[in-house]
């Protein structure tokens, strides 16, 4: 398709043609109602998400199309746009850099990013990743995007939309506690720090109803791509008797799970295969009984979520 060709799709179009994927679905029921204001919470909660785009003005690398990532990316800004979700938020690995890397074009590309992230009319949030601070500092990274309403020194934080709350984690440390900073760090060494933890508690002790979290490494697992305190992290989020769901980058195949009632789902990476064909991006809607529904566009995958409540 060629880059100046108008695409859009509608929901209407596009659950006609995923409905045999959704049709039989047998997914884990999760027990956590939305017990927030009955008034804020008479209509669907609904935002988009995508995530790693990696954009960099770079030749392909594999399966891996850099430049068309802003092509990718202004597509599913102008579906969310169409749709009117309350907002957009991107999971991480939102650029990449040069090879050998230059802080000066890392930070070009950043820029470049999220000028048409930006398009999008509503709030806009990130999700810091890895590669987010191959070349440059979480400070860099923080003072060159917009997280709608957020203090710019905030790499974990939360906020409230549509009778929701929402917490955004960041998993760029190290073990020893460290920041991840201009890439010097290995990727596989992820980890919350125990004052993130702390914080995560309260926040959550202090949320009038149901929450949503959003992160970029895994938290329903174990491996290279998983959390490394990903259990102690889940043992905050279970006990808090809050969390419906975790929406999370990083994996770039995507996957699903469902621990202790809490859905942990992966999107798929906008970055990965040539066209917009194999682009990758999602709504989801979170029901008034909690039950979550994910559409998927593209290459990423439908999935209804249920709830008990």
């Amino acid at each position: 398709m060629d880059k100046n060709t108008h695409w859009i799709i509608t929901r209407r179009i596009f659950l006609k043609s995923s409905v045999a994927s959704l049709a039989g679905l047998t997914v884990p029921a999760i027990s956590y109602a939305i017990n927030g204001d009955s008034k804020a919470r008479q209509r669907t909660a609904r935002f988009g998400l995508v995530t790693d785009c990696h954009y960099a003005d770079a030749d392909a690398q594999g399966t891996r199309f850099y430049r068309e990532s802003l092509d990718k990316l202004s597509e599913c800004v102008t579906l969310m746009n169409a749709e009117s979700v309350d907002f957009l938020i991107e999971l991480g690995d939102f650029k990449d850099q040069d090879k050998p890397p230059a802080e000066k074009n890392t930070l070009s590309y950043l820029q470049t990013a999220e000028k048409v992230l930006k398009r999008f009319k509503g709030p806009t949030y990130h999700v810091l990743g890895n590669h987010d601070i191959d070349s440059i500092s979480k400070v860099q990274f923080l003072k060159r995007v917009d997280n709608t309403k957020i203090d710019s020194n905030r790499s974990y934080y939360s906020f409230d939309s549509n009778g929701l709350h929402y917490v955004v984690l960041d998993a760029n440390y190290r073990t020893d506690g460290a920041d991840y900073d201009h890439g010097n760090f290995d990727w596989t060494d992820a980890n919350i720090p125990s004052k993130e933890l702390d914080w995560l508690r309260k926040d959550l002790a202090s949320a009038p109803g149901a929450v949503v979290v959003f992160i970029h490494q895994l938290l329903d697992g174990t491996g290279s791509v998983y959390v490394k305190n990903a259990a102690q992290v889940r043992q905050i989020l279970e006990a808090s008797g809050k969390v419906l769901a975790v929406f999370q980058g990083h994996h770039h195949s995507g996957s699903y799970s469902n621990i202790a009632g809490i859905h942990y789902y992966t999107l798929k990476a906008v970055v990965e295969g040539h066209g917009l064909q194999n682009n990758s991006y999602a709504i989801a809607e979170v029901h008034p009984d909690g039950s979550i529904t994910v559409t998927g566009y593209r290459k990423a995958k439908s999935t209804q979520l249920r709830s008990n409540a």
